[in-house]
């Protein structure tokens, strides 16, 4: 076969970002009359949601001539923007100093050394249930001592949530319509600002369930400490617009876990820890829907990474001894 005859591939693995499909969920919640579906972001090729954002980013700063050939690129991570910013440097042949701390799951280290990626990690808490306050300010001395360094930025950057005007198409697409629901877990809440603006732009009724962590600053103001990365923050969030969410729902770690199981025991969908937050808040909430409204449920990444954690019973005995 010569080449010319090859009539569609990925010019190169940065291609591969987005197109992610909806998978029906019929056995998650038996027997119920909502149209479940989940977002399988999952598999894209850094195996997360952040693929998108990392990608738009870099992108538009590379347009903008902000990131050019000799930059460094510095940025705070839980894991998984790492993950998809260090594809896209090694991609372009960029060096990337991330900031991480001790929640830092061990296999995602494993790929960002694996990609270059050079990792400095935090020990002191930041007092307000995690490390994300601390991170940011090593993150600042870097960028001070480093020349020619570039800060993505996924806590402020509105290029991060404008990626998912196109996660949001894909729904639509794929769907015939918007959904009635979207629940979206949060973090810096870029996945869920993107959403919204998305909704708003294409003049939509679809209503966000906000998906949090217990202990989490989001829309809280008391504090505590939690084990499940990806989920929550220390801090409240630039990108939300309290009006663009519909509700939120807590979670807690334990609920995470057990999310995660049900998932997989239902769906055969081996899933993260922000994607169980998402099953259980579905769960808690369903009453509240309407008969027949049409759910998306967002899986924002694959729980490979989480063998270790969330899916072995040594460490869920060794920090929730009381979960069955």
């Amino acid at each position: 076969m010569q080449l010319t005859e090859i009539k569609q591939h990925a010019a190169h693995i940065l291609d591969c970002i987005g197109n992610t499909p909806l998978v029906k969920f019929d056995r998650l919640f038996e027997p119920s009359s909502l149209a479940i579906f989940g977002k399988m972001e999952l598999l894209n090729p850094g195996g997360s949601i952040k693929d998108r954002s990392a990608l738009h980013v870099v992108r538009q700063a590379i347009e903008r001539g902000t990131i050019t050939k000799g930059t460094v690129l510095i940025e705070s991570t839980s894991g998984n923007m790492g993950i998809g910013l260090a594809r896209i440097c090694h991609h372009y042949n960029l060096r990337l100093f991330l900031v991480t701390d001790p929640h830092i799951n061990p296999l995602a280290e494993k790929i960002l050394s694996t990609f270059g990626a050079k990792i400095i990690k935090v020990n002191q808490h930041d007092g307000n249930g995690g490390y994300l306050n601390t991170r940011l300010k090593m993150v600042k001395q870097l960028l001070q001592e480093i020349p020619d360094s570039f800060w993505p930025d996924q806590y402020h950057n509105l290029d991060s949530p404008a990626a998912h005007k196109q996660t949001f198409a894909e729904i639509v697409h794929d769907l015939g319509m918007p959904p009635d629901y979207l629940f979206v877990p949060t973090s810096t809440c870029g996945t869920l600002r993107g959403f919204a603006d998305a909704i708003d732009a294409h003049g939509a009724h679809s209503k966000i369930i906000a998906v949090d962590a217990e202990g989490s600053l989001i829309f809280r103001d008391s504090a505590k400490p939690r084990l499940i990365p990806g989920m929550g923050a220390s801090r409240k969030s630039h990108f939300l617009k309290m009006e663009q969410v519909h509700d939120v729902v807590h979670v807690s770690d334990e609920e995470c876990i057990a999310g995660c199981q049900l998932l997989l025991e239902r769906e055969s969908v081996l899933a993260g820890g922000s994607s169980g937050a998402v099953v259980k808040a579905m769960q808690q909430y369903q009453h509240l829907l309407p008969p027949d409204a049409t759910v998306v449920a967002l899986i924002p990444d694959n729980g490979e990474r989480y063998l270790d954690t969330i899916y072995s019973d040594e460490w869920i005995n060794k920090h929730f001894p009381a979960l069955p």
